[in-house]
């Protein structure tokens, strides 16, 4: 029950910063209309509506976000050994479940989504002016190789282990294939 809430307060941690980001950089751009907290997470209103959203500005707006929260979760990662090593097991939970969460979630949001809801692809792909599968293969291509940075380091690191299929590693690195 306790790892369901560390789940749920790094999931919220993460939608609050990713929304957040959108909000700050559409007030930038002279575009914030309101944020809105629903039951089931945060919405931006923007002044423009959907149909009408033409620039540049638009991509920073949808994209950045994304963007940011995947750094974050390198960042996370990088600091895994002293995240792992955290004598409070509050920081050890919660800081698990937000580098796993930073590194899948907008990835998977701007490759998958697009199928089911739309999201932030439709704004990134009408700002930049890119190609929406181009973009979904390149997020989905960040996702499986930060999946398999999670399989490889992040579940060790804290002591994890599984025969799961998605969470092993699914390439063996040379000195392994060399042995076998």
């Amino acid at each position: 029950m306790k790892n369901i809430l560390y789940f749920l307060g790094a999931f919220i941690i993460l939608a609050f910063i990713h929304e957040s980001l959108h909000a700050v950089i559409a007030w930038a751009y002279g575009e914030f209309d309101s944020f809105v907290v629903h039951f089931y997470g945060f919405e931006v209103v923007y002044k423009t509506p959907v149909n009408t959203r033409e620039g540049i500005q638009w991509g920073f707006i949808s994209g950045t976000p994304n963007i940011v929260t995947v750094l974050l979760g390198y960042l996370l990662f990088g600091l895994r050994k002293r995240i792992a090593g955290a004598t409070a097991p509050f920081f050890r939970a919660l800081g698990f479940w937000l580098i796993l969460l930073f590194l899948v979630a907008d990835p998977l949001n701007l490759s998958i989504g697009p199928f089911i809801y739309g999201g932030d692809a439709g704004g990134i792909v009408k700002g930049f002016g890119i190609n929406l599968y181009l973009l979904q293969v390149l997020t989905f291509i960040i996702f499986l190789l930060n999946r398999e940075l999670i399989a490889r380091k992040l579940l060790p690191d804290f002591g994890i282990k599984t025969r799961h299929p998605l969470f092993v590693p699914w390439f063996q690195n040379r000195k392994t294939q060399k042995t076998a």
